[in-house]
This record gives C-alpha cells, sequence and structure tokens, in this order.
C-alpha cells in the first residue's frame, strides 16, 4: 500500500510538473523515420505543448521547453502501435512523455539557426542539436526542424537487430507571439 501511495503521489507530481507549462504552441507536427529490416517506416507522435519565447535578437535569453505525450504515437498499424507503446520501446505506462528543453542558441545564416536541447526520454537525457527555421509571420512564428537519436542511448527497443539505431524526429510548430 505504502509503495502504491508513493507511485501516485509520484504521478500527481509529474502531472502538475507539465501542467506548468505554458503552451503557446498553435500548431505542431512530429513525424519520425526509423529503418526496420531496412525499410524505411515511420509515424507521427500526435500531442505537444510547448513554451517558445524565442527572440532572434536575444539568442541568450531565449527559451524553449517542449513536452510531446508518447502515448499519442501513431504508425497507422495498431500492433506496432501497442509494440511502441510497450516496455521494451517507450514504455508509455511509465514514462507517457518526452521533453526538450532548450539550452542554447546560435545564428546559422538568414533565417537558419541550430539549438542544443536535452532530450528526455525514458529518464535519460542526452544533448541534442536540432537545426532549425525561425519564420515571423506577423502575428504567428513557424519554427521547423529535424534531429537524429540514436534509440539505444534511451533504452528503445532493446537489442533488436533488425531495427536501426538511428532515429530521424521532424518538429514544426507555429505559435503565436
Amino acid at each position: 500500500m505504502k509503495r502504491i501511495c508513493i507511485a501516485l503521489l509520484l504521478l500527481i507530481a509529474s502531472n502538475a510538473a507539465f501542467a506548468q507549462l505554458k503552451n503557446n504552441v498553435t500548431k505542431s507536427k512530429i513525424t519520425f523515420e526509423i529503418k526496420n529490416l531496412g525499410i524505411k517506416t515511420g509515424g507521427t507522435i500526435g500531442s505537444m505543448q510547448a513554451d517558445v519565447n524565442f527572440d532572434p535578437a536575444k539568442l541568450d535569453a531565449s527559451k524553449i521547453d517542449a513536452v510531446a505525450d508518447i502515448t499519442t504515437i501513431n504508425t497507422d498499424n495498431n500492433t506496432r502501435d501497442g509494440h511502441l507503446k510497450g516496455e521494451n520501446y517507450f514504455d508509455v505506462a511509465k514514462y507517457p512523455k518526452i521533453t526538450m528543453s532548450s539550452v542554447s542558441f546560435k545564428k546559422k545564416g538568414g533565417n537558419a539557426y541550430v539549438g542544443q536541447f536535452n532530450i528526455t526520454i525514458k529518464d535519460k537525457t542526452k544533448l541534442v542539436e536540432l537545426p532549425f527555421t525561425y519564420t515571423d509571420a506577423g502575428s504567428a512564428i513557424f519554427l521547423k526542424g529535424s534531429f537524429k537519436i540514436n534509440r539505444r542511448d534511451f533504452g528503445i527497443g532493446g537489442s533488436s537487430l533488425t531495427l536501426a539505431n538511428e532515429a530521424t524526429i521532424f518538429v514544426e510548430a507555429e505559435t503565436t507571439k
């Protein structure tokens, strides 16, 4: 009973932390690609919230924090989705969220930037580089970029010999100003 109470308290605390995220994203799209048996396959993550405070004139003061709900993963194959949500992959019962938090930004030229982000999947955090474009459309801002991760760094997919180690994640977001 004591373990159940502790687990319940941890769940409530983690949900409260996610609820404090100011969501100024009006539209988002997260897709991913990975090779399985040498064939490129992929899917989407249907839900993301983010607090985007990005100012090209003040890169040192800019900050982006995002939370993706991995329970919304969809590959258009219910059996595969079930595997991905299971313990050997994302273990959504225990780790329903993926988080990203910016560390720094650099301008690459024009509307191109690169951000350093801490990404946390299954309680494992790694620093990733995310090149992206920033487009100011007056009342909205559009961000679009992609990055690669090694699934083994996060304990996803175990020691599968048929699944490639590298996955590419594509992120698009529209935010209010």
